[in-house]
């Protein structure tokens, strides 16, 4: 059956959206902090453009590293327990067709109608049964790693060179009040966008990620100051 009209659903792009928004939520903040904190401790804009740089290269690997490593460890585990539940599926599949069965009562359904449900879709797919309803894994929100690494170390790339770009741009004695500003404004965009992308409301996210980012932009120059002042 065609359904009168198609729905728009966002949960498929839950995997990389996450990845993405992290990524250049990082980017910007540590390296606008970054670039602060070196600012404020009345360096050169030479050596504030080298620690940008290194800031944006270090942190986009990072990134990379740091989203296949986690998401990895998730998708191993979601494999295990797939692995554990075919196992189960072939020493005791009454068992599991009674598990599958509760499952549906517990959402509303007549223990009858639960019971053939369960055998349905034990029928049609078993692993795939228990995967979604027992365990909560599905092809829609499974764990990709490769996707969540270049999507974290793309978009903390392009993140970091915002800030560093304006850096390099702007004059050196303004550099702080600049840099800051426009880091301000890039993470209230990217906060927008984010929540945007996703569905959500845009201006609760905006005001989430700009008042983070500010706050550790604050902090870093703080530190720079005080290390400046003690040169």
């Amino acid at each position: 059956m065609r359904l009168p009209h198609p729905e728009l659903h966002r949960t498929d792009r839950i995997g990389w959206l996450r990845a993405a928004v992290l990524g250049a939520n990082d980017g910007i903040v540590s390296t606008a902090s970054l670039v602060v904190g070196v600012a404020a401790a009345n360096t050169s804009s030479g050596n504030i453009l080298v620690a940008g740089v290194a800031g944006l290269v270090a942190g986009a690997m990072s990134m990379a590293a740091g989203e296949y490593v986690s998401v990895s460890s998730q998708a191993d585990t979601e494999r295990a327990d797939i692995e554990r539940e075919r196992a189960e599926l072939a020493a005791d599949p009454k068992h599991e067709h009674a598990e599958l069965t509760a499952i549906y009562e517990k959402r509303g359904l007549d223990h009858q109608l639960a019971s053939q449900v369960a055998e349905q879709l034990m029928k049609h797919d078993a692993l795939g049964a228990h995967a979604r309803d027992e365990l909560g894994i599905s092809e829609t929100l499974s764990a990709r790693p490769v996707q969540a690494a270049f999507a974290s170390a793309g978009t903390f790339a392009v993140g970091a060179a915002m800030p560093l770009l304006t850096a390099i741009l702007s004059p050196q004695h303004s550099t702080i009040p600049v840099v800051v500003g426009t880091s301000i404004l890039f993470l209230a965009m990217l906060g927008g966008f984010g929540a945007y992308a996703g569905g959500a409301p845009w201006l609760k996210a905006a005001i989430r990620v700009t008042f983070w980012g500010a706050l550790a932009m604050a902090l870093t120059a703080g530190v720079g100051t005080i290390f400046g002042a003690a040169v």
